[in-house]
């Protein structure tokens, strides 16, 4: 008999399954470990719950010193340097130079929706450390690092990866720290003023696209506006394109000049406006060229200009056809302002000097004759109008430094300047209203102390400043640099200091045409803006006063401030078919409102300042051998008779 066969294998059943399988599932166990926690007494499980959190807490303290350790000696040592070097990893992305020994460029957050208020942070920072800028921007950004904010291989906001690499005086020779130093500069120099150049080429794209031989490009709409018909914006780009090095755009522009540029027209043009676009680009561009072309067009529209001077006054109207040779005031006054009468002067004399024709520089000569005896000034600040039929001033008793004023201050030392330093009643009159300007307009704003230029009504005190204004900064580092007083020099790096604050207080980092500076204990920003005032036009006049800060002083700070500008120009202004455009609102990052048009001053004005402000040459237009007309068009100043 064989054994009963025996069963291999045990079945079990587990009571409240659905099925006879063994479920493994999550909810299970979870159910399993709820139960042996709730079998734990309240004070076991208090106990489990406090260690936890005591080991989280040990945690978190400790893990600084651990993960400094960890990235040891070196990372620390670069946390703290004040050397150093960022340099591009992708080179089709225009990059941000930064030198040994010189500043940083600026740093702005890639989405500025993180934080809309630009200024008062920067501004407490600047003002409390007051020591050299470069190394304040240096230890700011490694304390960045430190912080988590700021990683190798970051996208900075202007569009270059870059990468960090330490360099330092101890581990490299002295003189080959000298020389890294000068090749490093010559490759920022480099950088900036081909960033110009790009800026200059993708404008005039613009305007040779959709706006050739006409006044003014409109970038949004792709067409144009006409002013007097007489191709401005070709005519005040001129000079730019000869001191930018573009001699191709250079010279269809001027084949333009030659065969098209007519000013036998029917047309009523601005005086002043004229004078200083056309006449003095003109003869500014006849000087660098050497090209007669050029001096024969100047002498057409000067000699079209002269009817403006035959009034009662002597004093001229603000309208000439050029075509009948006839002149009048606006339709609406018979007053000419005073700043228009009194910043033609350099161009009228300089055609007298190469035509040998008097009669030029008689006529403005004369208007600066009876405006040195008029009364109604104010510790030699002028009104802003004059009557042309009697020759005094109107609307007395408001003073300012901005629109309808402002270039009559500058034209005085440039006058001076411009005749070998010799005509002292031109001098007496800018020093005069120097002191006036300290006297009368020159406040501090709260909470932190900015120096600004404000204005003078009847006696009331305004805190408002012009755009405009910024070129006094250029204008009294220009005097001191010619031997007149030194603290003109201390009173321009200060204003030039608030004019780079009306930039990088704004949201975009573009100044307003006007702002108010409170005054009032207990403010919390410097700066307020109106409504009305919120637009940018692509003005040149803080490029203009940076340009001659550093070329005075060779502070790169400069520099950085005009490559911070030039940055936000490109950010918000650029328009991709061709050409920049003006903007409604600095204050609306997100839609700044183009006002779709590109004032001719951005080429002849705005973009030669940047150039020559990123230029380490001081024999690019010298400053001891030309002066600037008020449209940054260089004439030179005269040889000595004695």
């Amino acid at each position: 008999m064989y054994p009963q066969p025996r069963q291999d294998y045990v079945s079990i059943s587990f009571a409240g399954q659905r099925s006879g399988n063994y479920n493994n599932s999550k909810q299970w166990r979870r159910q399993s470990c709820w139960r042996k926690w709730k079998q734990l007494s309240r004070l076991q499980r208090s106990l489990i719950l406090f260690i936890f959190v005591l080991l989280f807490i040990c945690g978190i303290v400790s893990y600084p010193a651990v993960t400094a350790h960890l990235r040891g000696p070196v990372e620390r040592e670069q946390d703290t340097d004040s050397s150093v070097v960022q340099r591009p990893v992708i080179p089709h992305v225009l990059p941000e130079p930064v030198v040994m020994g010189q500043p940083l460029l600026p740093e702005q957050p890639s989405q500025r929706k993180l934080s809309n208020r630009r200024g008062p942070p920067i501004l407490q920072n600047r003002l409390l450390k007051k020591g050299n800028t470069s190394d304040t921007m240096v230890k700011d950004k490694a304390a960045a690092r430190k912080n988590g904010r700021e990683e190798e291989g970051v996208i900075s906001w202007h569009g270059a990866v870059i990468d960090t690499e330490q360099v330092t005086e101890d581990t490299v020779d002295t003189e080959d720290l000298r020389r890294n130093k000068e090749v490093l500069s010559k490759e920022s120099e480099a950088i900036w003023l081909e960033a110009v150049r790009e800026a200059f080429r993708h404008a005039w794209k613009g305007y040779k696209d959709f706006a050739w031989g006409h006044d003014e490009l409109r970038p949004i709409s792709k067409s144009y506006s006409e002013w007097f018909g007489l191709g401005l914006t070709l005519i005040d780009a001129l000079d730019t394109m000869w001191i930018l090095g573009l001699k191709d755009e250079f010279e269809e522009a001027k084949a333009w000049v030659a065969t098209e540029l007519t000013f036998n027209k029917n047309v009523d043009v601005n005086l002043f406006e004229t004078t200083i676009r056309i006449l003095g680009g003109l003869l500014s561009t006849y000087h660098l060229t050497g090209d007669t072309m050029f001096l024969d067009k100047a002498k057409d529209i000067g000699s079209r200009l002269m009817p403006a001077f035959n009034t009662p006054s002597k004093i001229p109207f603000s309208d000439v056809n050029i075509g009948k040779g006839t002149a009048h005031p606006p339709r609406w006054t018979s007053d000419s302002t005073v700043a228009e009468v009194t910043s033609i002067q350099l161009e009228f004399r300089e055609l007298s000097r190469l035509t040998q024709q008097p009669q030029y520089e008689a006529v403005v000569a004369e208007v600066m004759k009876q405006v040195h005896k008029l009364d109604g000034k104010l510790d030699g600040l002028v009104p802003m109008f004059i009557n042309t039929n009697n020759g005094q001033f109107t609307h007395q008793g408001i003073y300012t430094l901005g629109a309808r004023a402002d270039s009559y201050y500058e034209y005085l030392l440039k006058q001076w300047i411009q005749g070998g330093k010799k005509e002292n009643q031109l001098l007496e009159d800018y020093l005069q209203a120097i002191e006036g300007v300290k006297k009368n307009l020159l406040q501090k704003s709260s909470p932190n102390g900015l120096t600004f230029v404000g204005e003078l009504s009847h006696g009331q005190f305004s805190p408002k400043m012009d755009h405009l204004v910024c070129f006094l900064p250029g204008t009294l580092a220009l005097g001191a640099h010619n031997g007149l007083p030194a603290d003109h020099m201390d009173l321009a790096k200060k204003l030039m200091e608030t004019c780079y604050q009306m930039y990088v207080q704004m949201e975009t980092g573009l100044s307003p045409e006007i702002v108010h500076f409170n005054m009032h204990q207990g403010s919390t920003r410097d700066i307020d803006v109106k409504l009305a005032d919120r637009h940018n036009l692509l003005r040149p006049e803080t490029a203009e006063s940076l340009f001659y800060l550093y070329r005075f002083t060779k502070d790169h700070k400069y520099q950085a401030w005009g490559w911070e500008i030039l940055q936000n120009f490109n950010k918000y202004t650029k328009v991709s078919s061709g050409g920049y455009t003006s903007i409604n609102n600095v204050c609306d990052p997100d839609y700044p409102s183009p006002r779709d048009k590109m004032e001719s001053f951005f080429l002849g004005e705005t973009l030669k300042y940047l150039y020559l402000l990123f230029s380490d040459d001081p024999n690019l237009i010298s400053l001891d051998q030309y002066v600037f007309n008020t449209e940054a068009h260089p004439l030179p100043i005269w040889p000595s008779t004695v």
